[in-house]
């Protein structure tokens, strides 16, 4: 049974044993498949006449590009930021369930626990057997973190424990590069080099996961 998390229990060495599980099934970042594009991993996961909903929304050009393939979703956005209108400013007004979230760029920009509790919460918008796909800046790359509103930088396990935490099951963890082939050819050749210096060519991780029971 899942309990509510308050951010003054989170237990670290829970945390560190589910971080462990995501290295024994994904022992490094390099043995992360690459996709091009986010929007193939999402492609994957709709089924035409899901319930979407997209936070940290930014302009909904994601959104847009969701709506010309699939007609027939129910696409809603939220985002603190009212610059650009949306259907919900706060997770505090969401009343439904959904098929999928989408969280792109966005849990990087909070501390760590309010990270796990903002999962917490997803979860429970989410219906059973719904996704989520969580994508955060590659912190193997040499300089993809570091702007000045990133507060907490996650490693592709780090993610991945967090999400096993909460109670989602990881469906897959991709590594997102979407330069031509050209670059990408050239990127693999130096691959050995980018090993001995622990650093990566792709820029963002994603990772699915599901609402379902969790097995650990």
């Amino acid at each position: 049974m899942l309990v509510k998390i308050a951010l003054n229990e989170l237990s670290w060495s829970i945390f560190h044993r589910y971080r462990k599980e995501i290295r024994k099934h994904f022992p490094n970042v390099y043995r992360l498949k690459i996709k091009r594009r986010l929007f193939t991993i999402i492609n994957k996961e709709l089924k035409g006449n899901d319930s979407i909903l997209d936070v940290g929304a930014s302009n909904k050009n994601l959104g847009e590009k969701i709506k010309e393939e699939f007609h027939s979703i129910t696409y809603k956005t939220m985002d603190i930021d009212k610059a650009n209108e949306h259907d919900y400013y706060s997770l505090d007004g969401i009343n439904e369930l959904f098929d999928l979230i989408i969280m792109t760029e966005v849990i990087e920009h909070i501390k760590f626990n309010e990270g796990i509790e903002l999962l917490y919460r997803l979860k429970g918008l989410l219906k059973q057997g719904g996704k989520i796909i969580v994508t955060t800046p590659n912190i193997h790359h040499p300089h993809r973190f570091w702007d000045p509103d990133h507060i907490t930088p996650y490693r592709y396990d780090d993610l991945g424990g967090a999400l096993l935490y909460v109670g989602f099951n990881i469906e897959g963890i991709y590594r997102i590069y979407s330069a031509s082939i050209l670059k990408y050819i050239s990127r693999i050749t130096l691959l050995p080099l980018f090993k001995l210096l622990d650093i990566d060519f792709a820029r963002s991780i994603a990772i699915v996961a599901c609402n379902a029971e969790h097995k650990g």
